[in-house]
């Protein structure tokens, strides 16, 4: 008998299809007419189709016509925003914040969390989306959500120094709790908002607990220009500067945004001790008018990952990481004044080892990934993290070059197949863990008493 007629049989093979990879010096490329096969969640093997011809599986699927990549990861979001999609339009930062965001989200209750985030992970499901990072409030419920709809999340709860100690001590009690929770699908960090309303010794006090814990740390610093110019004129530092006296450069950190950082912070995130990555989110920065974008270029020159996000759907009004792939790269040829830059080829690395690398799930060397396996790459030994994008639609067809048919025309909705941790979350569109409709009902009917602002309360005061 054959060795493939002795071995146990595969839990999924997939087969037919092109495959993203990347080459020993990470570059992207596509195999063609592949197979991939899947074993206890992770992948076993990537291979030629007719190789796995009579494979033993518990689960096939033709896969032609389409491309297999890494599962997206939105690295900074605020997942049961969704519920507020829509609710401040055409507004600057502090009016979006302190006359409508913070006075809304004094009202949210666990139930309404957990709505909405059953509703954002069905939109990342449905978007290719296999892992997020979640920075929010009431996150025992989101954590629950993750749990039962079979995403991957980095999960932190937020907070404020006007809390007291209090606030951080419960995003530490959170973090440690949920640790490797979901099968070791949740990671967990702690989370300060940022320095602008989280001061000098909470700060601290977070990088303390952080070394204590060996945890990693997820806050938004440097958002805009603003902020930065704000820090200087009151402070004599930058946010960034903040970041690196009071310790936490020294932890692994995701710096969400970071549109003000500026070139004298570059040494800084250069030679910090911990591993400092930043996510971009280039679609808010547009709606809200800031002049500046997320420095990729500078920041990968020096070594620091950038990751690709959404933030919440109340500033981004979606989810979908596919549209911040192709704005990334836009926006940078643009800032940059460079076609060549960022190229299709770039973007995807962005999308996929760089991201994985910024929410610590790279694999072995980044900490807290390597109890997973790695994501952010199909390759043997890898977590079965991938999806299906089918290219056979018009506006992806003709194929000259697969890369930029991905990044440039190809869309969130051309995702057919979204599998995480080896398990299928949606096949052929369908969406096999969420019941869309009910959570739709439910949050419609909770609206009014969420959205009511007349009570004049706000969680918080925005001011850079």
């Amino acid at each position: 008998m054959t060795p493939a007629a002795t071995e146990s049989p595969a839990d999924l093979v997939i087969t037919g299809c092109a495959v993203l990879t990347h080459d020993d010096r990470e570059r992207i490329g596509f195999a063609q007419d592949s197979a991939i096969v899947v074993r206890g969640g992770v992948v076993e093997e990537v291979t030629g189709a007719g190789a796995v011809a009579g494979r033993a599986a518990g689960e096939w699927i033709d896969a032609r016509g389409q491309v297999a990549l890494p599962g997206l990861i939105n690295c900074h979001t605020h997942a049961p925003m969704v519920a507020l999609r829509g609710l401040a339009e055409d507004l600057p930062t502090e009016e979006w914040f302190n006359d409508v965001i913070w006075p809304v989200e004094s009202n949210l209750t666990a139930r309404d969390v957990e709505l909405g985030a059953l509703l954002a992970c069905a939109e990342m499901i449905r978007g290719g989306v296999t892992c997020f990072a979640d920075h929010y409030f009431a996150m025992d419920e989101v954590a629950a959500v993750v749990a039962g709809c079979g995403m991957r999340a980095l999960l932190e709860e937020a907070f404020f120094s006007s809390q007291g100690a209090e606030g951080r001590e419960r995003s530490l009690a959170f973090a440690l709790r949920h640790r490797g929770a979901a099968d070791g699908r949740i990671t967990t960090a702690l989370a300060p908002h940022a320095p602008y309303t989280v001061d000098d010794t909470d700060l601290a006090a977070t990088a303390r607990l952080a070394h204590e814990h060996g945890l990693p740390v997820h806050l938004h610093a440097a958002e805009n220009r603003d902020q930065t110019e704000a820090s200087l004129a009151r402070h004599g530092v930058t946010p960034i500067e903040v970041l690196h006296r009071t310790g936490v450069l020294d932890t692994d950190v995701l710096i969400a945004h970071g549109t003000g950082i500026v070139e004298s912070d570059l040494p800084l995130l250069e030679r910090a001790d911990g591993r400092t990555a930043v996510a971009t989110a280039p679609r808010g920065y547009l709606k809200f008018a800031w002049p500046h974008t997320t420095p990729v270029r500078a920041l990968r020159d020096i070594g620091v990952p950038v990751g690709l996000a959404t933030d919440g759907a109340a500033s981004n009004n979606s989810l979908d990481v596919w549209e911040s792939m192709a704005l990334t790269s836009l926006i940078q040829k643009s800032t940059e004044g460079d076609p060549r830059w960022l190229t299709s080829r770039q973007a995807l690395h962005h999308a996929t080892l760089q991201s994985a690398r910024a929410v610590g799930l790279g694999g072995s060397a980044d900490g807290i990934g390597g109890s997973v396996g790695g994501i952010g790459s199909i390759a043997p030994g890898r977590r079965a993290d991938l999806v299906l994008v089918d290219l056979t639609g018009p506006h992806t067809q003709p194929v000259h070059d697969l890369a930029a048919t991905l990044v440039h025309s190809a869309r969130a909705a051309d995702v057919r197949t979204t599998i995480v941790d080896g398990r299928v979350l949606m096949r052929d569109r369908e969406l096999l863990t969420i019941d869309v409709p009910e959570v739709v009902r439910e949050l419609g009917e909770r609206l009014p008493a969420l959205v009511d602002r007349s009570h004049g309360r706000r969680i918080q005061e925005y001011g850079t």
